[in-house]
């Protein structure tokens, strides 16, 4: 929570939407504008896909990320509304978000690295259904998957892919990471895995020319890929912050008893 013995200096970052443009015009009219290098709290306006980019972009900043609904979603977004902003900045919970580091090798040979705030996922790339051996801290634990592809999750993106491909929903401070396979086609009954925090996760693919599979960290995608690992990364995080009366827990919670 921001202590409110001085008004913090805001930085306004918008998508390209009309609707969100608008609303960064009305805020800087009120609040003024500081450039983000210098602002204490970065406010994203915009969807879920702005307020990822923002996350990441401020990632081991120090600065926390107030985001307000001006996109589709929003589930990672307060509601949006123009006034009493500072006060409700100084009420709001900060959440310490711990992203997966993929490390993806390509048919090259080439080493790839990228952060991922809601999922690392594993698609394959043609028609042809992908072959994946997965290992859990270097012991095998599924020696042939056939599938359309995996994901690993943090609890801050359970509700998101993970969800619609029947992946747990995880509380936001559970220690824990989903492994959850996309279309499973062998073995037909496996459903996935819950995993501690601090585990590796190994996926190789097989006949990598002819089955190609693509491996993305949130919005970063890398084609071809013959081998992944994912790890929590716990020398990194992002900052986000929402009403108290709105909290993360709270929206996970109820996600939980939607039908």
């Amino acid at each position: 929570m921001i202590q409110p013995t001085a008004l913090p200096s805001i930085a306004f970052v918008a998508s390209p939407s009309d609707e969100a443009e608008a609303a960064r015009s009305e805020l800087i009219a009120r609040y003024g504008d500081t450039p983000p290098d210098d602002a204490d709290v970065i406010v994203a306006l915009g969807g879920d896909g702005l307020m990822l980019a923002t996350l990441h972009r401020f990632m081991n900043t120090g600065k926390p990320i107030y985001g307000m609904n001006r996109g589709s979603v929003g589930f990672l977004m307060n509601e949006y509304r123009a006034e009493d902003l500072h006060e409700r900045i100084a009420e709001a919970v900060t959440t310490a978000i711990h992203p997966l580091l993929m490390t993806a090798r390509d048919v090259y040979g080439a080493e790839h690295t990228a952060r991922a705030i809601n999922e690392v996922s594993l698609l394959r790339q043609t028609h042809q259904a992908a072959k994946l051996r997965i290992s859990i801290d270097g012991r095998v634990r599924l020696d042939e998957l056939i599938c359309d592809g995996i994901l690993v999750s943090t609890p801050a993106g359970s509700t998101a892919y993970n969800l619609s491909a029947h992946g747990p929903i995880l509380p936001i401070y559970a220690p824990l990471l989903a492994l959850t396979p996309i279309s499973a086609f062998r073995p037909r009954r496996w459903r996935g895995a819950l995993l501690p925090n601090h585990a590796s996760v190994r996926v190789e693919i097989f006949e990598a020319a002819k089955r190609p599979v693509a491996a993305a960290a949130d919005h970063q995608e890398i084609r071809s890929v013959v081998e992944v690992e994912v790890a929590e990364d716990d020398h990194s995080e992002s900052l986000v912050m929402f009403d108290p009366d709105h909290s993360w827990d709270e929206r996970i919670l109820a996600e939980q008893f939607r039908y």
